[in-house]
């Protein structure tokens, strides 16, 4: 089975900064404007504006304009960036991708990656519905790495499809000492941009951002 262990992979918002940085020079970029027109145009003509002035000023609209300039550029490669990340995240359509949180139960067994506190004696596998409603539990094998979950009720009928949430509680003495999320596998349905963070849109409608993704595999593994 090839599952590729992922660092987490975090989308580059855009600099709400340079947004505002922008906007502020392009304001004082046109207000300077005005005062320079209206000073060439009511200066009086037998007392000018001396020369020297005059290049100095000149310069300190070329300095402005190159500020505008620069700001726009830096916004524009903000969102190519991020528009180029979510052309690359989109490779993952398809795919399944390990997170931690709700899973989507399509009625076939699935496989759960808990994770339980060491230093524990017992532990069950917590089994909730979408609502937060507690189901089921299922004893959890000491060391066990993986846990199959068949989707049965206690009548024997199977659970009907949809999202559902686990947990790991780990108890000793008869104590709940931690309670862990579980690890699942889901399929990629879709990739969007929400407010600058890339979202992945998994079976059952659930949405995690990408950086919560910790593995990859193929859908038919």
């Amino acid at each position: 089975m090839d599952i590729t262990q992922l660092t987490p992979i975090t989308a580059t918002p855009p600099n709400p900064e340079v947004a505002s940085t922008t906007a502020q020079i392009s304001s004082d970029f046109e207000t300077f404007l005005k005062m320079l027109t209206a000073q060439m145009q009511y200066q009086d003509p037998l007392n000018p504006v001396d020369s020297t002035d005059y290049a100095t000023q000149l310069a300190t609209f070329s300095g402005v304009e190159q500020a505008v300039l620069t700001n726009d550029l830096l916004r524009s490669l903000s969102t190519q960036m991020t528009t180029g990340e979510l052309v690359e995240m989109a490779a993952l359509v398809g795919k399944e991708v390990r997170t931690q949180g709700p899973a989507y139960f399509d009625g076939q067994p699935m496989t759960l990656l808990p994770t339980r506190t060491v230093a524990s004696d017992s532990a069950e596998l917590v089994v909730r519905n979408a609502a937060g409603d507690e189901l089921q539990r299922q004893p959890i094998p000491p060391g066990a790495e993986t846990v199959q979950w068949a989707g049965v009720g206690p009548n024997g009928a199977p659970m009907p499809a949809g999202v559902y949430q686990f947990e790991i509680q780990s108890t000793s003495n008869g104590q709940v000492i931690a309670q862990n999320p579980v690890a699942s596998y889901n399929t990629v349905n879709e990739v969007r941009l929400e407010a600058g963070v890339t979202m992945l849109v998994l079976s059952g409608g659930i949405t995690v951002a990408s950086d919560q993704v910790t593995a990859l595999r193929d859908a038919d593994l």
